[in-house]
């Protein structure tokens, strides 16, 4: 397909003038190969992808969906990058520097949004993120809400403290560490430091409850005996390895926790005080955001795609295969509302924090070949956090598109990663997908019958590498 056929699928930003990343516009096929990052094999090797794919890149064995479909994965409480994200999906039109002074297009209208988790943590500012997914429903956009795992352990965390405590669930709070400190920080800023005096009169009062702080470290922080008796009901769902690693990994986090409440000029009291807060705008039917975790879910398949914020293991393929997506969401919402410890560290838990290390449940070629049975011949995720854009992974035989691509200001720097951050991930009833990054200088564009593996792509009649490989 020529390239300029290709711009009517993407090279369509509306409102540039307002967006802060610099966006890629020319297309390219999404190469095979390490040279551009833009292709890898689960074990390390690109000699076997070719023959691998050959079965698997079939176009008559894969089914698209009916509407176009917008991935955006790990914004991490950055509104800014969200919004030219959303530009460059071409599904909106900025119309000015307010987080409001946007609309849908005509194909934003149309098109399925689907955040892919992660939206909580690192970000400058949750709150301002939340509003804007709001205001982008408000609209009439048609949003899927899947939750990752900084999602699931913020929700734990503080609902954990309303459960009856036991050594399932009382290092929950602990376990999320100092990542939702700038939250807190923000929550209490907001509503009780520097809000309006309406939402001050609202929330101050509950300043009254607030026990002393050695009761306050009570409520909050896990009982001496925890970690021997965790290990005793762990069992059933880890590994010795994985119930090593949690107690290690939570003891650390209950030595540090103070010392991050201070460097966020927080004390344990003011910490609770966020908490109690937090519970209000996200748990009560009137709060502000209670809408965002009533409406999340696990997953969603489309056609042959398979959305998730991390990935699958053995054991969630065959839950997939035997009951359909529809069940994986609804027993998410069972164990979130009445057996969190299993969600979390069981195979529901695992499609939110696999990074297909040793200690996650493991997902084999049999894994693999359950999903394909399933009719599934893609998974498209998150969590797994790259420099160069979107990349195509092989794992066991099975493509998966990973869609992280740090693209919150405080990854950035703390990563090195010059400018703003955009992504999207844009899967078309047209048969192609493509990737969209701030971070790469032209747009990936997959199709199944034109995929190059990197012998050609990088080899020109010389035998010296090209980069470029364009469509044109």
């Amino acid at each position: 397909m020529p390239q300029k056929e290709y711009n009517q699928y993407f090279n369509r930003y509306y409102g540039l003038e307002w967006v802060k990343a610099q966006l890629p516009q020319e297309p390219q096929i999404w190469i095979m190969g390490p040279y551009n990052k833009a292709v890898k094999k689960d074990n390390w090797s690109y000699k076997g992808i070719p023959s691998e794919l050959k079965d698997h890149l079939q176009p008559d064995s894969w089914q698209w969906p009916k509407r176009v479909i917008y991935f955006f994965s790990d914004l991490h409480a950055d509104k800014d990058a969200f919004i030219d994200s959303l530009v460059a999906s071409g599904g909106i039109k900025k119309t000015g520097p307010k987080d409001k002074d946007f609309r849908l297009t005509k194909e934003g209208k149309k098109a399925n949004f689907i955040l892919g988790g992660d939206c909580f943590d690192k970000g400058p500012s949750t709150l301002r993120l939340l509003k804007t997914i709001k205001i982008l429903i408000d609209k009439g956009a048609d949003i899927t809400i899947l939750t990752g795992n900084h999602d699931l352990r913020t929700l734990i965390g503080n609902v954990s403290l309303l459960m009856k405590r036991t050594p399932a669930n009382e290092h929950f709070f602990v376990r999320m560490g100092i990542k939702p400190m700038p939250l807190f920080k923000e929550i209490y800023d907001t509503y009780l430091s520097s809000g309006s005096k309406k939402e001050s009169k609202k929330f101050k009062k509950i300043l009254k409850g607030i026990p002393s702080t050695e009761k306050c470290r009570k409520k909050l922080f896990p009982s001496e005996n925890w970690a021997e008796n965790f290990a005793q009901i762990a069992k059933d769902n880890l590994s010795e390895q994985a119930i090593a690693k949690e107690i290690k990994r939570t003891n650390k986090k209950i030595l540090s926790f103070e010392k991050w409440c201070e460097q966020h000029d927080l004390s344990l009291r003011q910490v609770y005080a966020a908490v109690k807060i937090w519970q209000k705008l996200f748990l009560h039917p009137k709060g502000e955001f209670y809408w965002f975790f009533k409406h999340i879910k696990m997953a969603r398949k489309e056609g042959s795609f398979f959305f998730v914020h991390a990935g699958v293991d053995d054991l969630s393929a065959k839950m997939i295969r035997a009951s359909g997506v529809k069940s994986i969401n609804k027993q998410f919402s069972q164990k979130l509302k009445n057996d969190p410890f299993d969600l979390y560290y069981g195979p529901l838990g695992n499609m939110v924090r696999t990074k297909y290390r040793d200690t996650d449940r493991q997902f084999t070629s049999k894994g693999s070949l359950i999903l394909r049975n399933a009719g599934i011949n893609a998974i498209v995720h998150g969590h797994r956090n790259l420099y160069y854009g979107q990349r195509l992974m092989l794992r066991r035989g099975m493509v998966n598109f990973e869609c992280d691509t740090s693209v919150d200001i405080n990854t950035r720097k703390k990563e090195g990663v010059p400018g703003h951050g955009a992504s999207v991930t844009i899967i078309r009833p047209e048969q192609m997908v493509l990737g969209i990054s701030s971070d790469y200088p032209f747009v990936k564009v997959f199709e199944p019958n034109r995929f190059v593996s990197f012998k050609n792509a990088y080899r020109n009649k010389n035998g010296k590498k090209n980069l470029k490989t364009q469509i044109g």
